[in-house]
């Protein structure tokens, strides 16, 4: 039932709170693909970790579920959205679902509704096992460069972004308004800000090892599992997002810049062909 059918009904009479209950479900979905990174990231961790000979697993069955199971599906969610955010950064926009805004067909409104879920089960449900188990992957990103980190989390920013928009602002303007609505920038702004805090709280400590798990297990000589494969390719393909928008943004600036030098000698040319002119 969308919000103008709640609203005719009588069921919230407080308009006022439409927006910031809009701006906060908006924000609180969309986060919910870095959480991904951060689950897969400890995920990670966590075999590795088990791996050591020192280490007995935890005694929980969810997260003998979890850990034993491969989550497959948490990976073939991820690669989906990342894979179609690496394409817009680089042919243009693409919609992942539904294109938005624009208007909203309803199976393909019941597809995102399907996807979302989806992944905020497997996360939320990811999240609290590993929680509750003590498993984190802080320490293992000590040595990669704030070069590459800030690309990365560009990457990151980008590939939610894209989330946002072909998943999570569909399901959300249907369901709140009944049909699309344009972006607001105090949206962006509030989103990008939760990413930062979010990133500065978790995801810079334990993210970074996607990467720096495999590269131990392989000078250990440790066997190295397909999850390992997956999370590492999922980590450099958010790497080359980060750069297909840095070169994007370099490119757009060089063209401005040229373009409004070749304007300036135009225009300069044409005073002196003026001034010739009248002095003939």
């Amino acid at each position: 039932m969308s919000w103008k059918q709640w609203k005719m009904n009588k069921f919230v009479d407080y308009p006022t709170l439409v927006q910031p209950f809009y701006v906060i479900s908006i924000t609180l979905l969309s986060l919910l693909l870095p959480l991904s990174f951060l689950l897969l990231a400890r995920l990670s961790s966590a075999h590795y970790l088990l791996s050591l000979a020192s280490i007995s697993p935890p005694k929980s069955f969810l997260f003998t579920v979890f850990l034993n199971t491969n989550p497959n599906l948490l990976h073939a969610l991820v690669f989906m959205v990342s894979f179609a955010a690496l394409i817009q950064a680089l042919i243009g926009r693409i919609s992942l679902i539904i294109e938005h805004p624009g208007p909203i067909f309803r199976p393909r409104v019941h597809a995102a509704w399907i996807f979302l879920c989806t992944l905020q089960v497997c996360v939320g449900l990811g999240i609290e096992v590993t929680i509750k188990a003590g498993v984190d992957g802080a320490g293992f990103g000590d040595g990669r460069s704030m070069l590459s980190k800030l690309v990365f989390f560009l990457g990151l920013h980008e590939t939610m972004i894209h989330w946002a928009r072909t998943i999570v602002r569909p399901v959300v303007d249907d369901t709140i308004f009944g049909g699309a609505r344009e972006e607001r920038l105090t949206e962006r702004w509030a989103l990008a800000g939760c990413f930062g805090a979010l990133s500065l709280w978790r995801l810079r400590d334990e993210v970074e090892s996607l990467v720096v798990v495999v590269e131990v297990k392989r000078q250990m000589m440790m066997n190295v599992g397909l999850g390992d494969y997956l999370g590492l390719w999922l980590y450099y393909l958010t790497v080359a997002i980060g750069m297909a928008r840095i070169i994007k943004v370099i490119m757009w600036v060089c063209m401005n810049v040229f373009s409004r030098r070749v304007i300036e000698n135009h225009d300069y040319n044409v005073e002196l062909i003026k001034d010739e002119d009248s002095k003939v």
